[in-house]
């Protein structure tokens, strides 16, 4: 009785424990950072030739039936089941953004720390994707397809549908403040493993953020 007095102690505040925020795969610290930031080209962002969504092919199927969405989820939830095409039917999620948690995936998008759209361009006021215009543009489609469904760099997350869309360090960060130095690393890490450029306001704004990184 003793045994079972104990272990019901330390179970029953476990079920009714805050969902678990997962982490994304590690981004490079913040002095690696800031020297990979310090290599990274500076550049006007082009739009030539024009953005198409359809040069980024998702998602791949990584495993089984389960495609590069369904592997997120899978990744960044805890106790989340599967039916038999991987789609999840149950699980908790805390989207990283803002910290809102979910029992649902459909609240949820995968989204490109680095986009591949809805990045705002403030030079023509129109969306753009970020990768596209800042070098994607003169990659292959196989190169393209990598990088839209890279599980291996911090570049996809699970977060609250509404968040993913315009955004850039320039001119929007995660609300949830303790991510935020989370964000700007990993941006500078997807940005230099593919060698894509950086405009000067978006320099101006990464060296800022991770000088208290």
């Amino acid at each position: 009785m003793h045994f079972s007095l104990i272990t019901l102690l330390v179970v029953i505040p476990a079920a009714f424990a805050a969902p678990v925020r997962r982490a994304i795969p590690t981004p490079v610290n913040g002095a690696t950072a800031r020297t990979y930031l310090s290599e990274l080209t500076v550049a006007v962002d082009s739009n030539t030739p024009a953005y198409s969504r359809d040069q980024f092919k998702t998602w791949d199927i990584i495993s089984g039936t389960c495609d590069t969405r369904e592997t997120v989820l899978k990744r960044d939830g805890t106790n989340v089941i599967t039916d038999s095409a991987c789609k999840p039917t149950s699980g908790n999620w805390v989207s990283p953004y803002d910290n809102v948690a979910t029992t649902l995936s459909s609240d949820l998008d995968i989204d490109h720390v680095v986009p591949l759209k809805e990045a705002r361009n403030s030079q023509h006021g129109f969306f753009l994707s970020k990768a596209w215009i800042s070098g994607a543009r003169s990659w292959t489609a196989a190169q393209r397809e990598a990088f839209a469904n890279d599980l291996t760099r911090p570049q996809l997350v699970a977060v609250t549908d509404n968040l993913n869309e315009s955004k850039d360090p320039a001119n929007w960060m995660p609300p949830f403040e303790s991510f935020k130095c989370t964000y700007v690393r990993s941006w500078v890490t997807v940005k230099h493993f593919y060698s894509l450029t950086i405009d000067s306001a978006e320099k101006t704004a990464l060296t800022s953020l991770l000088a208290n990184c």
